[in-house]
């Protein structure tokens, strides 16, 4: 049953044209979740960098970014959703998946990017200050260097778990490769769920490997050496 429902699925000229194809519903599941995890670090960075490079603030910012991570996407989403309805809006939109993707993707992205700048040496940004340097030119020019591995290792955090998490707005109406997965569900066609669970897994799998090989490019050669 199992292998013949893929086969019919996989066969079916609708399921490479199309407004439900295969292509479309991966290329918005690609689109929603780079704008999210681009929008909250557009959000989230430049407080992060303040935040890491004085040192004030940071718990108590860290415990409201922490919302997103606490409450769980699905309740977000129903959330928005209603707020939606109530303003008369259209929940049937790519809105609520974003919003809540956003709130997911801004804990990581905090967390690492406030531990980052925490984690340069504070000998270094003194002999930055000792040369004459602005503020503003450490954060740039010696402390956003030093940081950017573990800045980026927050991004790729962020980016894996919004690709995972944005097969929810299917349930909301929306498209995506979380589609493929709720319509296989309905239809109790197995092959069509394995199909929807493959491409997701591969997605996150691409951003995994290609994040981790920019953290890797972005380590300065001195941190390299001395992790050898």
């Amino acid at each position: 049953m199992f292998w013949e429902q893929l086969t019919d699925y996989l066969g079916d000229p609708d399921t490479w044209s199309g407004p439900n194809s295969i292509p479309a519903l991966m290329w918005e599941h690609v689109w929603v979740s780079v704008a999210a995890t681009v929008v909250a670090a557009v959000l989230i960075f430049p407080l992060a960098l303040w935040l890491g490079h004085t040192g004030r603030g940071a718990t108590a910012a860290g415990a409201v970014v922490n919302i997103g991570r606490a409450v769980p996407s699905f309740g977000i989403l129903v959330l928005t959703v209603m707020i939606l309805l109530e303003l008369g809006a259209s929940v049937l939109s790519v809105w609520p998946v974003l919003i809540a993707l956003i709130a997911l993707a801004a804990p990581p992205i905090f967390t690492n990017t406030v531990a980052g700048m925490q984690g340069v040496t504070p000998s270094t940004v003194e002999a930055g200050r000792g040369m004459g340097l602005t503020e503003a030119q450490l954060v740039r020019g010696v402390e956003m260097p030093l940081a950017s591995p573990v800045i980026l290792e927050g991004l790729r955090i962020a980016l894996v778990q919004v690709i995972a998490t944005a097969t929810l707005g299917a349930l909301v109406a929306w498209g995506g490769l979380g589609r493929i997965i709720v319509d296989g569900f309905s239809q109790q066609n197995q092959g069509k769920v394995v199909v929807g669970a493959v491409l997701v897994a591969l997605l996150a799998v691409i951003a995994e490997i290609g994040l981790s090989a920019a953290q890797k490019a972005a380590t300065p050669q001195g941190l390299k050496v001395s992790h050898n």
